[in-house]
C-alpha cells in the first residue's frame, strides 16, 4: 500500500500541476521538474526512485489526503480528472500501438532532457507532442478547466500536456502495483495511513 500510495501522489501531483498552469500559465518549478522527470524513470530500482524522493512528491502527497478526506478539503474537479487518468491508462493497456508511441517517444525525448534539462521548453513541447499522440487519440479526455487566454497559448498548452502525461506514467505505475479501485473503496484508511506515514518520513 506504502508504495501505491505514492504512485497516486504521482498522479495528483501531475494533475495539481496541469490545472495551475492552465489557471495561471505557470507552476511550481520544483514540482514540475519532480514529475516531469519521472516520465523518463522507466527502468527504476524503486517506486520512490521513479521521483527521486518521496518528498518531491509533497505537494500531490497533501492533495491525495485531502481527496481522502473528503468534506470541504476535498476538490471535486481534481478527484474527477484523477478518475479520468486511471481510466485513460486502462484504455491504454488495451491499446499496445499507443503504447509503443509513448515508449519510442520517451526514448527519444530523453536525449534533449540530457542535453537541455528536464523542464527546458523544447522537452516540455516534446513530451505535449507525445501526450497528443498517444493519450490524446483515446476517445476519453482529461478535461483541465482555466483561463482562456492561458489555454491559448501553444508553450502553455504544451506544458499542460506534459504535466498530464506525468500523471498517466504514474497511473501506469500503480497499475503495476496491482492498484485498482478497490483501493478507494476498502482500503481507504490504509491509503490515508500510507499517505501520512510519507509526509511524516
Amino acid at each position: 500500500m506504502k508504495n501505491r500510495v505514492l504512485a497516486l501522489a504521482g498522479v495528483m501531483q501531475g494533475l495539481r500541476l496541469a490545472r495551475d498552469c492552465a489557471r495561471d500559465g505557470s507552476a511550481d518549478e520544483a514540482d514540475l521538474s519532480a514529475s516531469l522527470a519521472s516520465i523518463f524513470r522507466i527502468d527504476a530500482d524503486s517506486v520512490e526512485a521513479v521521483y527521486g524522493s518521496a518528498s518531491l512528491m509533497r505537494t500531490g502527497l497533501e492533495t491525495l489526503l485531502q481527496q481522502i478526506a473528503g468534506g470541504t478539503q476535498r476538490d471535486r474537479s481534481l478527484g474527477k480528472m484523477a478518475s479520468t487518468v486511471l481510466q485513460i491508462e486502462r484504455q491504454l493497456q488495451a491499446r499496445p500501438d499507443l503504447m509503443k508511441v509513448l515508449h519510442d517517444g520517451i526514448v527519444e525525448a530523453s536525449r534533449q532532457r540530457e542535453h537541455f534539462g528536464v523542464s527546458h521548453g523544447n522537452v516540455i513541447a516534446r513530451l505535449g507532442d507525445i501526450y497528443a499522440n498517444s493519450v490524446s487519440v483515446l476517445p476519453l479526455r482529461v478535461l483541465v478547466q482555466g483561463n482562456p487566454h492561458q489555454l491559448q497559448q501553444e508553450a502553455i498548452v504544451a506544458k499542460i500536456r506534459a504535466c498530464l502525461l506525468a500523471s498517466v506514467r504514474s497511473a501506469v505505475l500503480w497499475r503495476q502495483l496491482r492498484g485498482s479501485y478497490w483501493d478507494f473503496v476498502l482500503r481507504r484508511r490504509a491509503l490515508q495511513n500510507a499517505a501520512q506515514h510519507w509526509l511524516e518520513s
